[in-house]
């Protein structure tokens, strides 16, 4: 059966009328006249009936105007939705995939935000899987991945968010750590590394230092940033970490900038073609986007998140 029919019959029991029903419906009269015959026929029974002002619904008729116009407002509020996307009063399940950095550096400031505005919206936090990522967002597995967007899969539409840059984080009274370190006095500091492979002790700054005559005293690997700042808290180790990570950490920390180049990375934001068009998922990586752009810092007075423009 066309369902068109069913919107039509619709206007004709409103109008009773062929004419202001194919007004209604945007329609020639003669295409009205051709479905009600349709409609007729698939519902044996004459429908409407010529009167003397428009016309008549039968006793049929006035049995299906309920539950066809409760059918079709169910129809309408289901496609409304995926247009129209009110964060204050929908259900959304959105699933994002990032590292343990971005947990710690956005993720907290996001949910805390998110909550305010959309109060039916839930995060479900998955560990990144750059290999597996696109073939999980084609499944609907992630709807959105937050990361270094370096090898980012090409199938995967993207959006910068941040760049980051790495600062030198020791505890406060350390002995020796200040602002304008040299190079030979960073080298004879206690440094913890982070491989996130697991075991290495040289990164690319061992490398930068090599190249200038010196070596790093590393004494410790760690497998993530995030128990970093609480060692260096309780020892007189230090580390370069991503900067978003310890600006709002309150504590014992001292933050001093490395005394060589250390090259930063870029974070954002990747999902995949299924999503794009879905207004709740539209609606949710706007707000990341905006809650990266107003999020308090050490360096900056907290932010309010703009409403979207």
């Amino acid at each position: 059966m066309d369902l068109n029919l069913l919107v039509t019959l619709e206007a004709l029991l409103i109008e009773q009328n062929v004419t202001r029903a194919a007004a209604r419906l945007h329609l020639s009269q003669p295409a009205v006249s051709a479905q009600l015959s349709r409609l007729r026929d698939v519902f044996d029974d004459p429908l409407l009936i010529p009167a003397q002002r428009g016309m008549t619904p039968t006793v049929k008729a006035l049995e299906l105007l309920g539950p066809l116009r409760q059918a079709l407002d169910q129809v309408r509020a289901t496609v409304a939705t995926h247009l129209n996307f009110e964060p204050a009063t929908a259900s959304l399940t959105v699933s994002v995939a990032c590292t343990d950095y971005v947990q710690a550096a956005l993720i907290k400031h996001l949910v805390v935000a998110m909550r305010s505005e959309a109060p039916g919206v839930r995060i479900a936090l998955r560990t990144l899987d750059m290999s597996q990522l696109e073939p999980q967002m084609a499944r609907g597995d992630v709807d959105v991945a937050l990361a270094n967007l370096q090898g980012a899969p090409q199938g995967l539409r993207s959006r910068h968010l941040f760049d980051e840059s790495y600062v030198l984080i020791g505890r406060r009274g350390h002995p020796t750590l200040r602002e304008g370190l040299g190079v030979e006095a960073f080298a004879r500091l206690e440094h913890i590394v982070v491989s996130l492979r697991g075991g290495g002790f040289a990164t690319s700054v061992d490398k930068a230092m090599e190249a200038l005559g010196h070596r790093r005293n590393v004494v410790l690997s760690a497998s993530s940033f995030l128990l970093v700042p609480e060692l260096v808290e309780q020892s007189d180790c230090v580390a370069l970490v991503p900067r978003r990570l310890v600006d709002n950490r309150g504590g014992q920390l001292v933050r001093v900038e490395p005394p060589l180049s250390v090259e930063g990375f870029t974070i954002g934001m990747m999902w995949h073609e299924r999503s794009h068009g879905h207004a709740g998922f539209k609606w949710v990586r706007e707000f990341i986007t905006r809650a990266v752009d107003c999020q308090p810092t050490g360096r900056e007075g907290s932010g309010h998140i703009a409403q979207s423009p």
